[in-house]
Parts: structure tokens; sequence; C-alpha cells
């Protein structure tokens, strides 16, 4: 965790440094010196204000995620209460574009997720980010579906989200926003005209 008096400027730059390093050299070789150089500061810098190399981690896995719930906040807060389907493909869309697409962010996250489960911190904030998004999409399920079944269908789509954006990091074009989005709603068409049926 940053230190109180933290000039502004200095966290977004040892955050995006080390994003890029990440994404150039991988996390384990992410050293605080490859970090400081990118950043054009001392590894000083970095020991006092986040205690060393696994406080900066953990401040950007913060960053990451707090820009992915505001992406995903603010297309909420476009729809209205009642555009559950809308609103499931905002949140969806919100994994998959802008900063969260971007080629740093999404090698960063694959790091960290592998990390994520070997380090009770990292893991912690990984199950922040699922237990949100699990909350998220049962708020619009449950306006579509009985209380089992939405259940069923918002692990489903989490897992699709997860699925695809994995795929998406480890392909050379990188994340396909649109055809996610195509997927995810075959798999919820195709679970309204099934349970509509019964």
């Amino acid at each position: 965790m940053p230190k109180v008096g933290m000039p502004s400027i200095r966290k977004p730059q040892l955050v995006n440094a080390t994003m890029s390093v990440i994404d150039r050299v991988g996390l384990p070789c992410a050293s605080i010196a490859l970090i400081a150089k990118e950043a054009g500061v001392s590894t000083g810098i970095i020991n006092h204000y986040f205690g060393g190399k696994h406080g900066l981690l953990e401040e950007t896995m913060r960053e990451i995620l707090r820009q992915l719930s505001q992406t995903v906040t603010d297309k909420l807060r476009a729809l209205p209460a009642d555009a559950h389907q809308q609103r499931i493909n905002a949140i969806v869309e919100g994994n998959f574009v802008g900063f969260q697409a971007e080629n740093k962010v999404a090698k960063t996250w694959l790091a960290f997720w592998s990390y994520s489960v070997h380090d009770q911190e990292l893991k912690r904030l990984q199950r922040v980010n699922e237990k949100r998004l699990i909350s998220h999409l049962k708020i619009e399920l449950k306006a579509l579906f009985d209380k089992q079944q939405a259940e069923i269908i918002v692990h489903g789509i989490a897992a699709l989200i997860d699925g695809i954006w994995l795929r998406g990091t480890l392909n050379p074009q990188g994340i396909d926003a649109n055809k996610a989005r195509l997927i995810i709603n075959d798999y919820l068409d195709k679970q309204l005209t099934f349970y509509s049926q019964k």
C-alpha cells in the first residue's frame, strides 16, 4: 500500500512502469531496478513508498481493478435499470475494452492471475474482483430468471468472460470485445429460450 503523502504523479508513473516491464520481461524478471529505470526514479523511491516490489505489485493490481470497476460502473449508469440484457452486455464489455484491453494491462493481469495462486494478498484482490463481477451479473440475471437458474447462469457467464479473456491475451491479435459479446449473448439467448420452454 503506498504511503500517505506520495506525490500523485509518482504512483501512476510507477504503476505504468511496472506494467511496461512485466509486458517486456515477465513478472519473475520484473525487478525493482528495471521498474525504477523504466519510471526514471531511484529504487529507493519504490522501497520508501511501497516497501519493495511486492507492495508495488499489489498497488498495480489495485489500480487495474479500480479501472475495471470504474469502467463497468460508468457503463451501467448510462443504461436504464430495467434494460437487463443491455446491462449484462455492459458488464461483459467492461472486461474487454479500453484500459483492460491494452496489451501491457492484459499481460499484467495474466501474470497476476497465475501469481495469485501462491500469494495471499493478490489472491484476496482477485477474489474481490470475482465477487464484484458475480454481484453485478446476479442483479441483472435475477430479473430474468428465478434464483436457482440465475445462480447457474451467472457462473456460466463469468466462466465465459474468463475463458474468452484468457484466450484473447494469448492471441497475437489480442482481445476481440465484439466476439466476446456475441458468444456471451448467444449463451444468454439459449438460456432464455431453454428456461422459457420449461
